[in-house]
């Protein structure tokens, strides 16, 4: 299956199920997209052995950017705010306090034990909004749901509130710009790292 709404102009590593790319329009240096290669809504949509090779991923690419960028930070949208009808999983550099990024407060959210819990979610809700600084994991009260939720918030958070609109950073040659260092930067980073 081609999925024709990724680029995948800047892998960093592929598997039996998934790929690992930079995002061609990231958030700030470092930011990484696990995608499976079979269609899924979310990560608590994947059968069992994809679900495995996820977590794996996941925590080695978690790894790789809190010792190479100092932090991570992690969201996906869970069926719920998806601009791109697709699972997907953000990875990003970022540390900050979590009212930065849900600012109607802590009442909001609810604190998860594992990954595993989005399973749980999914099938009694039907969807959910997750992310993570850290080690902390949250799912977000669905009612503040709105498409691209994440992406937005973490870009106001970063200080590039520009870039919250993946498809209007594109028209900006400055942005996209600084966008190619950044891959760059990413991918000399990844290839030091794994060797």
């Amino acid at each position: 299956m081609v999925l024709i709404f990724f680029s995948f102009k800047h892998p960093l590593e592929e598997t039996a199920h998934f790929w690992v790319n930079c995002e061609v329009n990231p958030l700030c240096e470092g930011h990484i997209l696990i995608i499976p290669k079979k269609h899924f809504s979310c990560v608590a949509d994947y059968p069992q052995a994809v679900y495995k090779e996820f977590v794996k991923l996941y925590s080695k690419f978690s790894n790789f950017l809190a010792k190479e960028y100092n932090s991570i930070s992690t969201f996906e949208h869970g069926k719920v705010s998806q601009t791109v009808f697709h699972s997907h999983t953000h990875l990003i550099p970022y540390q900050g306090d979590l009212t930065t990024i849900i600012p109607e407060g802590k009442n909001r959210i609810t604190k998860l034990n594992s990954l595993t819990d989005l399973k749980r979610i999914f099938e009694g809700a039907g969807g959910y909004l997750f992310f993570s600084i850290g080690d902390n994991l949250w799912t977000v009260d669905l009612s503040l749901a709105e498409p691209a939720f994440f992406r937005h918030r973490f870009a106001a958070a970063l200080g590039k509130p520009e870039r919250g609109d993946w498809r209007k950073m594109r028209g900006n040659r400055k942005i996209m710009s600084e966008v190619e260092q950044e891959i760059s930067g990413l991918k000399k980073r990844w290839s030091r790292y794994h060797l």
